[in-house]
């Protein structure tokens, strides 16, 4: 699923908006998944869950590369 970053916390935890409007937090350990080292209010991001709805990976969806 994909949404809009609401916010992100110094401690690597933050909450998006997804595209239905709900709101779904993750934590620290989500993010560490990624790879990444920060995210800004408003970036887009995919969330990964588990079948519990629990978030596992937050990450920034990628383009396909176009045609060569």
């Amino acid at each position: 699923m994909q949404g809009t970053v609401s916010h992100f916390n110094e401690d690597a935890s933050g909450e998006a908006v997804l595209d239905s409007g709900r709101r779904v937090g993750f934590d620290a350990a989500a993010f560490a998944v990624s790879g990444l080292r920060f995210l800004r209010p408003g970036q887009r991001v995919s969330l990964e869950t588990d079948q519990d709805g629990t978030v596992v990976a937050v990450r920034i969806p990628t383009m396909p590369p176009g045609p060569a």
